[in-house]
């Protein structure tokens, strides 16, 4: 089985989805003529965050923050540690080129999202890459087949993944018991999945972001310990990155590779940009500016958190202790992780990272729950009974992974989670124009000094496309 997984895996992201991805983010790139770096300050704008007073959807903040729970989970801990195990300081370089490129394929999905949104029973805005699979290009099956795996994947498989997680960090800092471990994730995650999407966006627009201010301070102070290797790091990984490192072996070619695969694999993993995840989060909003385009923007900031910032200072804490190359050490994941953190706080690092993996893991769980709730809708299938299986289904696969041992689970995600970018990034390149005639829409407006308002009307050929009603306030709602 394990050998089977393997060669899927080697054969999708070595053959297939490297190219797929690099060759779509440059792409994009080149078409908005790097936007990333043109637009880069707008992505901090508070403009893009302000709240609307449509009460048919969340903030674009609170989508913001729902996506950033998603990604800030074991793929900025053990992700990292485990791209650096596996491909060495170099692979951290080739996670930020696919974050760098990747901020214009979330630009493009969230956009689409925003663009080719609906409603469900309640009237409450919902969407996602189904979605625009579905209306933009008219391939319902398409988005039936993506729906499908994003349920599998991030309402099982990745869930246990993080659990998992949560419990090997917790039996490491306090010699817990992984039953113990399971009922009191069971107990918090029932109540955050039964509690409802308002609840949770409430919490996460103000959780996430003491989080990752928590993690920078923490991040800082270890490096702050290490402060003579930095020097030597930045060195290091691009050295690596470039095969520089390993010239003298004759091993280039293979240590570019496996940097390039892994940097690549847990970057995505991390920032999930062009998977398709995100989208489902950006179509929940009502944004202010009232233009897709504003939830793309806001997107991007996410990647850039996620990976530049968060993934970034993992690899720093790590490699600025030295451990990753010390003489006899052989710690890997979050073991690699605890013991660089504990060489610079002592005896506080194992709880300080179990505490980590809990807040990041558990907020994983709660956004990819709501992502997978949301393509159960698509499905038909969010009727009360329905979603009462699933829920219990998803508790289920919380307690397994608290209990169990997750070699192939990781496989299997990685396959999942390559199979829905294949699909997504198919999609965008198929809608890559109705999404750059929107793109520069926004910016057209923003350029005359105005605040970017979408009228469907100025585009009579996707126009038919739309949810009617979609794009225009309710009529109890006053004109601003």
């Amino acid at each position: 089985m394990t050998e089977m997984l393997d060669f899927f895996d080697n054969i999708l992201w070595g053959s297939i989805l490297i190219y797929l991805l690099l060759g779509t983010g440059i792409y994009l790139s080149l078409r908005t003529r790097f936007i990333q770096f043109r637009q880069f300050g707008h992505i901090f704008s508070s403009k893009l965050l302000k709240t609307s007073s449509d009460a048919r959807g969340i903030s674009t903040f609170q989508a913001l923050c729902i996506s950033l729970a998603a990604r800030l989970g074991t793929g900025n801990l053990a992700g990292v540690a485990l791209a650096l195990t596996a491909g060495g300081p170099g692979a951290i370089f080739w996670m930020w080129a696919i974050a760098l490129i990747g901020m214009v394929t979330s630009l493009f999905e969230n956009t689409l999202a925003q663009l080719y949104k609906s409603h469900d029973a309640s009237g409450r805005f919902r969407g996602g890459p189904a979605d625009y699979m579905t209306r933009g290009l008219g391939m319902r099956w398409m988005g039936v087949f993506f729906s499908i795996l994003l349920v599998l994947s991030f309402g099982l498989v990745f869930n246990a993944l993080q659990a998992n997680a949560i419990a090997q960090a917790t039996a490491v800092a306090f010699d817990t018991d992984g039953h113990f471990v399971a009922v009191v994730l069971l107990v918090l995650t029932a109540a955050t999945i039964f509690g409802g999407l308002k609840t949770f966006s409430r919490i996460a627009q103000r959780a996430i972001p003491l989080m990752v201010l928590a993690w920078l301070i923490l991040a800082v102070w270890v490096m702050a310990h290490n402060i003579e290797r930095l020097p030597q790091v930045f060195v290091l990984i691009f050295k690596s990155a470039f095969g520089w490192q390993e010239a003298a072996s004759g091993a280039v070619g293979y240590g570019v590779m496996q940097a390039l695969t892994q940097g690549m694999q847990r970057g995505l993993f991390s920032n999930e940009a062009g998977m398709g995840s995100s989208p489902n989060a950006a179509a929940l909003a009502a944004p202010t500016p009232s233009h897709p385009a504003a939830v793309g923007f806001s997107q991007m900031l996410g990647v850039f958190i996620d990976t530049l910032v968060i993934c970034t200072s993992t690899a720093l804490i790590i490699l600025s202790s030295g451990l990753l190359d010390a003489p006899g050490q052989r710690l890997e994941g979050i073991a690699l992780l605890q013991g660089a953190i504990s060489a610079a706080t002592g005896g506080l690092g194992h709880l300080l990272v179990a505490a980590f993996v809990f807040v990041f893991a558990f907020s994983s769980i709660a956004s990819n729950y709501i992502y997978a709730e949301n393509n159960l809708i698509f499905l038909h299938s969010g009727e009360r009974a329905k979603l009462f299986v699933f829920r219990l289904l998803v508790l289920a696969m919380v307690a397994f992974g608290c209990l169990a041992e997750l070699p192939l689970m990781w496989k299997m995600a990685d396959i999942a989670m390559a199979l829905m970018t294949i699909t997504n990034l198919t999609a965008l390149l198929l809608l890559s124009d109705v999404a750059m005639k929107v793109i520069k829409d926004y910016e057209r407006q923003r350029k005359m000094g105005k605040t970017p308002v979408f009228n469907p009307d100025h585009f009579p050929e996707i126009r038919r496309q739309l949810k009617p009603g979609i794009w225009q306030k309710p009529p109890s709602q006053p004109e601003d």
